[in-house]
């Protein structure tokens, strides 16, 4: 299958070639771990779930990490605020930030390393650029040097002059030029760690670097992550790779946009922050998955009533399908498990730079034949087995809580009793019957 992409590197969709012939390495920015993940957190977390389960699933073999940044400005501030440790609050938001995963239905990562395990790594990676002049120590704290990089801005295609005379730039009276970003940082407040320089932590941009360096051990097929880290940070890891290796990290960049709540930017001065626990308590981690995935990936994606309402009511009519999909599978004795070609339209849209929302369309085109089959006196039984097994394989790839579930002996039993107390009009136990069919999950 032909897999074609938006390349924020190239600025172009590229047809997808991986380093390694039928494997896929992908590297994905996790969390700066000092406080509860926001509903728009998730969003790359679950767009790149659906893209690896895509790749598994037409044959290739993912070698997907995605990190902890667990040293950080934020995290040592927070953790002077609640008298803890940073290992403590470290370690307490990374648990909240995997129930909110685990609810989510989002596969275990092949590895996620935290910053702190890797620091005598990053302290060599650093010494390394210094070495080949790429980096230059000023009172004990490292900078890498930007003005040596001519390819500097590639993947944001940002000017390097307008970034000199704009305020986006970090200011520091100790740089060279007001490009260069900091390395290594002297401090004597929170965690630290002796190194060559000075008692300190590292800056931000070189653990990615680092962690892909030594988990990969080469070049990776993809890096990505939300559109947020595009700049400065995704481009100063490639502004690094390039001066250590002469690369840039990876073939093929691929970026998320922003998620708005009901049109506007989310941030602390509006007070529209959503915490993706409250988001999943609230609406169900299925309606929250949907809507997170049915907008283009490229595309800003609006968290309001009516598109929760929508993803709401398009999980109800799969589930209510499903139900009766999966009884008519177990009352007939069919397997469970099986392959259907309607499945190739699905992954034929995800293929074509990732059109997961033109994917669930097509579920929704089964699920409506399915629906129109189950209500016909005579049910054509291949259709219907095949509409539940393309179901389940979407379903699965888009990581919604849909799977078949084998019914007991007990059940089918119990359910011809209903079938026949409500055949003749036994209500008082036709109905006693059902309450324990739907406590077993059978209707």
């Amino acid at each position: 299958m032909n897999i074609r992409f938006y390349n924020s590197l190239s600025g172009k969709i590229e047809d997808f070639k991986p380093v390694k012939e039928n494997e896929v390495s992908i590297y994905v920015c996790g969390p700066t771990v000092y406080n509860d993940p926001h509903i728009g957190n998730m969003r790359p977390v679950v767009f790149f779930d659906t893209f690896r389960k895509f790749l598994e699933e037409i044959g290739y073999t993912v070698k997907f990490v995605s990190n902890y940044t667990d040293v950080d400005d934020k995290i040592i501030k927070r953790a002077i605020e609640e008298n803890k440790s940073e290992k403590e609050l470290t370690e307490f938001y990374i648990s909240e930030y995997e129930k909110c995963l685990e609810s989510l239905n989002v596969s275990k990562a092949y590895e996620n390393p935290k910053v702190t395990d890797y620091i005598p790594s990053i302290i060599n990676y650093i010494d390394g650029l210094v070495k080949v002049g790429a980096a230059y120590e000023k009172d004990g704290e490292v900078f890498f040097n930007v003005a040596q990089d001519q390819s500097y801005g590639c993947l944001s295609k940002i000017n390097v002059e307008d970034l000199i005379s704009g305020a986006r730039v970090e200011q520091n009276s100790k740089k060279n030029n007001p490009l260069d970003f900091l390395l290594w940082k002297k401090t004597d407040e929170g965690i630290k760690w002796d190194s060559p320089w000075c008692s300190g932590r590292p800056g931000w941009h070189t653990e990615c670097c680092v962690m892909i360096d030594t988990i990969f051990k080469g070049m990776i097929d993809i890096h990505g992550g939300g559109i947020d880290l595009k700049f400065p940070h995704h481009e100063n890891e490639i502004a690094q790779a390039e001066a250590m290796h002469h690369n840039k990290i990876a073939n093929y960049w691929l970026h998320t946009a922003m998620m708005n709540i009901k049109g506007e930017k989310m941030s602390k001065s509006l007070g529209n922050i959503i915490l993706a626990k409250d988001a999943i308590k609230e609406y169900g981690a299925d309606t929250i998955r949907l809507l997170l995935l049915n907008c283009d990936y490229r595309s800003v994606l609006n968290f309001s009533d009516d598109t929760i309402k929508d993803c709401s009511s398009i999980i109800q009519k799969i589930s209510a399908v499903y139900k009766q999909l999966n009884l008519f599978m177990n009352i007939n004795g069919f397997e469970l498990e099986g392959k259907s070609n309607k499945v190739n339209v699905f992954l034929e849209d995800l293929a074509n730079d990732v059109n997961i929302a033109n994917g669930i369309t097509h579920l929704l085109d089964i699920i409506k034949e399915a629906n129109v089959e189950l209500r016909k006196k005579d049910k054509n039984v291949e259709i219907l087995k095949d509409d539940f097994y393309a179901i389940n394989k979407i379903c699965y790839i888009l990581g919604l809580h849909f799977a078949p579930y084998k019914f007991s002996d007990e059940d089918v039993s119990l359910y011809k009793e209903y079938l026949e107390a409500k055949a003749n009009k036994d209500f008082e136990n036709s109905d006693k019957i059902r309450n324990i069919l739907i406590e077993h999950k059978v209707l």
